[in-house]
């Protein structure tokens, strides 16, 4: 497949992604990834608005740089088979979607150790306290709250308490950001509307139809999202949720199109 010419909203989106990563850069990344990303509702740090601006900040060049080269190679197509204002909508729903079910699937996750946390506080216990972080932090505590502690060995039981409830801030505040979702719509939108174009990988020099190469990427996100592994901080099921999104969204326009390319 040769790449197409870059689309006004590609160009804008690409535009957008670059300023605010250079932002993040020059020594601005704290402000923007804690106004920007995507928080849990029930962080002090959540607002509606990160559903949307999460999608323009990235964790680092190599992450920003995957996400623009998938907009780039496929997202001139589609806008010019929608037109602009049609793609840039899939475009934020796909994204918001991505954010949705990566918000809904973290309720099960997070409310369980929202619930425990409550429990512990209401009461403490030193004998039960170092199982409790275990049981709830396998990998750890977060790195914030290890500072904070002033000796870990004369651990007191009001210390103990203030530490439980600094580990589920710091959770609740970590923020999911990217454009992943909204790119991995793109990707899923391009194989539903074009299943037998092929596509050359850079890694695999081997033409691969897209509807292909989608399926077995999406099976790869939900095998690494349900066997995530340590360390591992990739929001997988937001890949997959805009994904979804993108199937509901061209179900629901039709593609009206018979012949595929």
């Amino acid at each position: 497949m040769r790449t197409p010419p870059i689309t006004p909203v590609i160009r804008a989106l690409i535009a957008i992604n670059v300023i605010v990563f250079g932002v993040e850069y020059f020594g601005h990344r704290d402000m923007i990834v804690s106004v920007m990303g995507l928080h849990y509702f029930t962080s002090d740090k959540f607002l509606p608005f990160q559903f949307v601006t999460s999608m323009f900040v990235h964790a680092n060049i190599g992450h920003l740089f995957n996400n623009m080269l998938g907009l780039f190679f496929l997202g001139p197509i589609l806008e010019m088979y929608w037109g602009d204002k049609r793609f840039l909508t899939f475009f934020f729903v796909t994204g918001i979607g991505a954010g949705l079910l990566y918000m809904g699937l973290k309720y099960y996750d997070y409310s369980a150790l929202e619930a425990a946390t409550r429990a512990y506080v209401e009461n403490p216990d030193l004998s039960t306290f170092n199982q409790f972080l275990l049981h709830n932090y396998p990998e750890g505590i977060p790195g914030e709250v290890i500072g904070q502690i002033q000796d870990p060995n004369n651990i007191d039981v009001k210390e103990s308490v203030i530490i439980v409830q600094e580990c589920l801030k710091s959770v609740l505040d970590t923020p999911m950001i990217g454009a992943s979702g909204a790119v991995f719509g793109v990707m899923a939108g391009f194989a539903l509307l074009f299943p037998n174009t092929e596509l050359m990988l850079f890694l695999i020099p081997i033409p691969i139809k897209a509807k292909y190469f989608v399926a077995l990427y999406g099976l790869y996100e939900l095998y690494a999202g349900l066997h995530k592994m340590p360390g591992d901080n990739v929001a997988h099921f937001a890949h997959i949720g805009g994904m979804i999104f993108a199937f509901i969204l061209i179900k629901i326009w039709g593609k009206n199109r018979n012949t595929f390319y």
